[in-house]
């Protein structure tokens, strides 16, 4: 800013404020302004600043043609009329005009002028007396200057925000700052109240449509596309809301579609830095590192120290999972300007999820002192606090973080998985793991996804592999819904293997398919099998092409649709292993590596990638036909025949839900010789998974109540034989084969058990029970310690059995849990009797 500018500023600060407010909110002639404001909002620019140029001359004391000349040239990269609109209205508004500063402010931060931004600063806060806090537009303009004075956040959301919002509830400008703060603090849910607020007065407006979508893109992203293409439907032109859409096709590896957003903002602002970060993004993707430099090259071209454009490029790298570049690119940032918070936070996470543990967490510590309102910040802070006190197991080629409890449980199990899992893989794969892998296995979900996402609202995921550090839910946070822990565990160390294979440069379909595919190859109940839901979603047509594949894991319509996204990228896998072999599955992933483009790999190892999809499609359609042949299942149509369910069976006598709803009513009515009937017919026609209701599970529940004991048994081992998380089979199980004194079954079903749940005590001591009966007394003393620090149901007995195998050992251990079974159960016959014997062969 030129030392005449400044002259002319601090010269007129003698003009009256009361006057100079006044003049600010004389309303504009309703026709012209109106048409110059819808011209902005709908991204008509360069009409709307030819309004605004002709307002301003004609009505030179009001502020908001000011603004539409300073933003509309801003928007559109005419810097130096934004400039001159700025000079001249900071000239014109010498005394008062504090939106004017705000925009200067904005202006002067958008092309790293910091002299500019601290004198806009400096003047609004001369302005900013008592009497310049009487109408909801100042108190914006002052609430988003303390933002930047770094005054405490809460206390311009109370006393400027909320203000300006209960003096002029339908100010849009309000709703618009109050989101945006609250965006930039990584708080989410109180972004999406402003702008939902503010859409309540202003259901067009593209600000607002923007700010939710961003709101919730961190969450369920299937929830911003409404009000992203509200925003674009009413501005195509709209940057924001473009890059947003290309950010998030980038995310779905439609990189061609992300392109064509990112020319339409580029139309608008041929120099964009954002805009020309993306392409730099997309250009690193495909390998092109001469476009990758052009691009960035271009993105600082207006500024070229610009902190962002480094971040977010970085953001997106990392987001690829490309965290070791992301991270020198935050550093890259931080190099243009060490405060930048937004890059000293990404880089803090990318650091974590690198396995640098202790700067990492050093640097969230930073960036929370600096901004304690920052929730990502803060959230990792107070993880850091709760993961100190986890206890650390490691081998030479694992280190796992836990909970002590659960350390002491299944923590040793956990490291043995990992080592099985580790010797096939790394063998089968050919890939070498120099570095330790990290695991922290999390027992509150929200620290999960805190130490996963830097959020703790992202639920869904059970487990997430960075690379050489995997965060996982532990069983204690499933118990609702059951999962395989094992399998997880499994299923991301897979993860650890194909991404180091790749360097990380893998579509988020094939390294979810190799996981799910290595899954079933462990272990036949796990991973996700062909089942008459997803039977019928093929055969309805959901099969998502390959080249879009990852799209169906971002924002899938419900849970069940990203289930089907994972059971489809598995049988693409395997597919393309029975079809060419697993040689050709690995130089695929070499390609990979190497910096190849997955399509063009794929072409030169498969062949030409529109045939292939056609051919997948045909496989996986004679799959499902072949499923259940004789199976009609059709969902009932009862409003065909005006709701006569009755009739609609009649006609459909082999439709699968007509005959389990006919069998459950008999179960239900105890009818059980009927419902048996009714239940071996329908598995006539198909024994297999049924991804929801289960007939084997009913027919096991008509054999107990006929005491069928071995037709129960039958039908629930073909269920824990499909079905990796059967909890309740498995428990009826066990009680069949202790029963039966079957010792091999019930240690079968008891490690199946505890696959699921290791957090309970009764698995372990039928384990121990059949650990001991197989003469396997190391295991039964370990099974019984465990269950000891479980909480089992009769203490006494298990401190008796323990007490039982230590003496058989002449283990002088056998004495304490002898006593320690007194203790709980003082007349217990047999505790005395040993006591006694212990006794007398010590003396």
């Amino acid at each position: 800013m030129s030392n005449r500018f400044k002259l002319q500023i601090y010269a007129r600060r003698a003009v009256a404020l009361a006057m100079g407010l006044l003049l600010a909110a004389a309303p504009a002639q309703a026709v012209e302004w109106s048409e110059c404001w819808t011209a902005y909002v709908e991204g008509r620019y360069g009409e709307a600043i030819k309004l605004a140029e002709e307002g301003a001359k004609a009505q030179k004391r009001v502020e908001d043609w000011r603004l539409i000349l300073i933003r509309g040239n801003l928007i559109t990269g005419n810097l130096d009329a934004a400039r001159k609109a700025l000079e001249k209205a900071v000239d014109d508004f010498s005394s008062y005009g504090l939106r004017i500063r705000i925009a200067g402010h904005e202006l002067a931060m958008a092309t790293g002028n910091k002299e500019l931004a601290r004198d806009m600063l400096q003047e609004l806060g001369s302005m900013s007396g008592p009497r310049s806090r009487d109408n909801a537009t100042n108190l914006v303009a002052i609430g988003q200057a303390a933002i930047q004075m770094s005054i405490e956040p809460r206390l311009v959301l109370e006393n400027f925000f909320n203000q300006a919002k209960r003096r002029a509830p339908d100010y849009r400008d309000v709703y618009l700052a109050g989101g945006q703060l609250a965006l930039e603090k990584s708080d989410f849910a109180l972004a999406s109240e402003w702008f939902r607020g503010g859409l309540a007065k202003h259901p067009r407006d593209p600000d607002l449509n923007h700010g939710l979508a961003r709101s919730l893109s961190s969450g369920n992203r299937s929830k911003m596309a409404k009000p992203l293409t509200d925003a674009l439907e009413t501005n195509p032109h709209h940057i924001p809301s473009l890059l947003l859409t290309a950010d998030h096709a980038i995310d779905a590896e439609q990189y061609a579609e992300a392109e064509k957003f990112l020319e339409k903002a580029i139309a608008v602002h041929p120099r964009h830095p954002e805009a020309w970060a993306y392409r730099a993004v997309l250009a690193f993707l495909r390998n092109h590192p001469e476009e990758e430099q052009k691009a960035r090259e271009t993105a600082l071209s207006q500024w070229r120290t610009n902190p962002r454009v480094d971040f977010v490029i970085g953001l997106k790298l990392s987001q690829k999972y490309r965290f070791k570049e992301g991270a020198e690119h935050q550093r890259q940032a931080l190099l243009f300007d060490e405060e930048y918070l937004p890059a000293q936070l990404q880089l803090a996470q990318d650091l974590l999820r690198l396995g640098n543990a202790k700067e990492g967490w050093d640097l969230a510590e930073t960036v929370h002192k600096k901004d304690g309102y920052q929730v990502a910040a803060y959230n990792l802070t107070t993880l850091r606090d709760a993961m100190a006190k986890f206890a650390v197991l490691t081998n030479a080629h694992f280190q796992v973080r836990m909970t002590t409890h659960e350390a002491d449980v299944y923590g040793n199990h956990l490291l043995g998985l990992l080592e099985k899992a580790r010797s096939r893989l790394v063998e089968k794969y050919g890939v070498t793991l120099d570095d330790p892998t990290y695991i922290e296995v999390f027992n509150d979900s929200k620290d999960f996804a805190v130490r996963t996402f830097g959020m703790p609202d992202n639920p869904g995921f059970l487990g997430v592999c960075f690379g050489r550090v995997v965060t996982a839910n532990s069983p204690a946070t499933t118990t609702a819904n059951p999962a395989n822990w094992e399998a997880v565990i499994w299923h991301e160390f897979c993860h650890v293997i194909t991404l180091t294979m790749t360097r990380n440069r893998m579509p988020r379909w094939l390294s979810e398919g190799i996981s799910v595919y290595e899954e079933r190859q462990a272990n036949s109940t796990w991973g996700h099998a062909m089942d008459l839901k997803f039977r019928d979603m093929i055969l309805e047509g959901q099969l998502a092409p390959l080249s879009k594949m990852s799209s169906a894991f971002l924002t899938p319509e419900s849970n069940e649709h990203l289930q089907f996204a994972y059971f489809q990228a598995g049988l693409v896998i395997e597919f393309l292993v029975k079809r060419s072999g697993f040689p050709a599955l690995k130089e695929l992933l070499n390609d990979l590596r190497d910096g190849k483009e997955i399509n063009l790999s794929i072409e030169s190892r498969y062949g030409s990638l529109k045939e292939l999809e056609t051919e997948f499609e045909k496989h996986a359609k004679e799959m499902a036909k072949t499923l259940a042949p004789g199976l009609d299942t059709s969902k009932p149509g009862f409003s065909k025949l005006g709701g006569d369910r009755e009739a609609w069976a009649t006609l459909h006598p082999k439709n699968y839900h007509v005959l389990v709803q006919k069998a459950q009513k008999l179960v239900e009515a105890k009818q059980w010789t009927e419902a048996k009937v009714e239940l071996e017919k329908i598995l006539t026609l198909y024994k297999g998974p049924t991804g929801g209701s289960t007939p084997q599970i009913l027919l096991a529940r008509v054999h107990r109540a006929l005491k069928e004991t071995d037709g129960e048994r039958r039908m629930l081992e073909q269920v824990v034989s499909m079905e990796s998380d059967a909890l309740d089979s498995l428990r009826r199980l066990i009680d069949i084969a202790e029963a039966g004194h079957d010792w091999e079954a019930l240690r079968r079903f008891a490690e199946q058990h505890l696959a699921i749940d290791p957090l309970s005590a009764a698995p372990y001591v039928a384990l121990a029970h059949a650990a001991e009966a197989l003469k396997d007394i190391p295991a039964a003393l370990l099974a019984l310690q465990t269950a000891l620090k479980l909480d089992p149901p009769r203490p006494a007995e298990t401190h008796f059995n323990l007490a039982r195998l230590f003496h058989e050992k002449k283990d002088s251990r056998a004495r304490r849990h002898v006593l320690m079974a007194l203790e709980e159960a003082p007349r217990y016959l047999e505790a005395h009797k040993l006591l006694a014997l212990i006794s007398r062969e010590t003396h």
